[in-house]
């Protein structure tokens, strides 16, 4: 049975390890191998991700039978009323089991919790599969940005809402 859990310090290197692992399957056609690697080193080192928690941000990992198979990391209040989904990522080989229904629906709790009028998130415009999904379960694409991340490199994203 999948569980969802609240990541520890400790447990970041599994979000590390995950972004790792899915990073170039979910971006291998999209971003060149130099980007993925250079967006990779820096959003996912560990001492990033440590100062992000330290920062507010909440980490949320999901397992079956102790494998860890996916992750999400949430700011709550990134814009008043607004939790922002910065990251979530499922393993190739563990798509297709609910487990992005249920990273979602445990940030939906937290928001809710902490009286969060809607969700927001970045995705890739030429990440058809994760654009599906995210219409699928209700998000609405909002507008469109482009973001400069450095040494040449943008991200060319859609952001899209969820209301609550």
């Amino acid at each position: 049975m999948i569980q969802i859990k609240t990541a520890s310090p400790e447990d970041l290197k599994y979000v590390q390890s995950i972004a790792h692992r899915t990073w170039p399957d979910t971006f291998g056609e999209i971003l060149s191998p130099d980007q993925i690697e250079y967006m990779l080193g820096w959003f996912y080192e560990l001492s990033h991700l440590e100062k992000q928690l330290k920062e507010g941000h909440q980490f949320f990992l999901a397992e079956e039978d102790g494998e860890k198979l996916g992750f999400t990391g949430i700011e709550v209040n990134q814009e008043p009323g607004k939790t922002k989904i910065h990251k979530i990522y499922i393993l190739p080989t563990a798509q297709g089991k609910g487990i992005g229904k249920k990273l979602i629906n445990k940030v939906k709790e937290v928001a809710k919790e902490n009286n969060q009028a809607s969700l927001l998130l970045n995705v890739n415009k030429y990440n058809k599969g994760a654009i599906d999904f995210y219409e699928y379960i209700g998000f609405v694409k909002i507008k469109e940005e482009v973001i400069d991340i450095g040494q040449g490199y943008v991200m060319d994203d859609y952001v899209f809402e969820l209301t609550l």
